[in-house]
């Protein structure tokens, strides 16, 4: 027996579809829109269309993600991470887009001082693409900030092997063995940094620290904070370093310069050939020591010392402009003889 179905409800039923297709097709075309909108910049108006969006289909991951990513490029971190948190949350997520809200999220924690969070944040991204370099260094800064500086130093390393010719990790795989007391690390690392990004805005700083540690400093411990304890292996490499420097510092100069030169030289060279004989952090062993040994034999040195020292000597512009063949040369060799 055949049971007849009203044609009334039958309507009823098709308004019904017809209404729930057409929200859902306005929606879609509303996430569309603000997504344009983001692409050009106009964040204001794109995040219009995505809370119009939210308002037809309040489950729409898309459109809560476009939306904290609109509200993030206006400076609204912290508007924007409720809508991250539910799309993570969401069940069936691909893994491209969990890896980006979780960094999403970590960078907006970190900005707000929330280096926990960031942190726990940045490493759920990376369980997701271990691979990937912006999540790397974001979490190498929040580690630093959060003066949890061996752990820096891992993920920095990770970066800079992720994407060798980035400037950033390499300055902040500097700073983060600074602040651990390995001068020659250090040093190294801000000498790459620096080759890297000679006139930056942090080259500046930079150049100062490589001046500091030449000069014997050692940055201060921040208050409250124990003095780092300096394993045998980095004593030695800073022994080197102080030997080497205080060998030059025995000659007459007139001008700078030509001594920095020297002291990089006499630096390069004493401790890599000191990592030769080292067992202890690879990276620093196998691939910054060794390069720069190599540089310090090659006849290039002096115009890399010019180079690096852009940002601190106004000499130095004016010495590789006027030595067009040695800063080719020097150009050439590091494109050959890469890290």
């Amino acid at each position: 027996m055949t049971m007849k179905i009203p044609a009334r409800y039958l309507f009823t039923c098709m308004l019904l579809l017809i209404g729930l297709a057409t929200r859902a097709q306005d929606a879609g075309s509303l996430i569309m829109q603000g997504t344009q909108l983001s692409n050009a910049g106009n964040y204001s108006a794109a995040t219009d269309r995505f809370r119009s969006a939210l308002a037809l289909d309040s489950t729409n991951v898309t459109a809560k993600y476009q939306l904290a990513f609109a509200l993030n490029a206006m400076g609204k971190g912290t508007t924007a991470l409720p809508y991250l948190q539910q799309v993570v949350a969401a069940p069936g997520q691909t893994p491209a887009v969990l890896s980006t809200s979780y960094g999403l999220m970590a960078g907006i924690y970190d900005r707000s001082g929330q280096a926990g969070q960031a942190i726990t944040s940045y490493q759920k991204a990376l369980k997701i693409d271990s691979g990937n370099y912006g999540l790397l260094y974001g979490l190498g800064l929040a580690y630093f900030r959060d003066r949890q500086y061996a752990q820096a130093e891992r993920a920095a390393i990770k970066a800079i092997k992720a994407d060798p010719g980035q400037a950033g990790s390499m300055r902040l795989y500097g700073l983060v063995t600074f602040h651990q007391n390995k001068r020659a690390p250090a040093l190294l690392s801000l000498c790459y940094f620096l080759w890297l990004e000679p006139k930056g805005p942090h080259s500046e700083e930079a150049y100062t620290n490589i001046q500091s540690i030449i000069q014997g400093g050692v940055l201060k411990a921040e208050p409250g904070a124990r003095p780092p304890r300096t394993d045998a292996a980095n004593l030695a490499f800073n022994q080197a370093l102080t030997g080497s420097v205080a060998a030059v510092n025995k000659r007459k100069y007139i001008a700078p310069a030509d001594r920095f030169t020297d002291q990089l030289q006499a630096i390069f060279t004493s401790v890599g050939t000191l990592a030769q004989r080292q067992t202890g952090e690879p990276f620093f062993r196998t691939e910054l020591a060794t390069f720069f040994e190599r540089l310090a034999r090659s006849g290039h040195i002096q115009a890399f010392a010019r180079s690096i020292a852009q940002a601190g000597d106004s000499g130095s512009a004016a010495w590789l402009a006027s030595h067009e063949k040695e800063t080719a040369a020097l150009a050439e060799w590091m494109k050959v003889n890469k890290r």
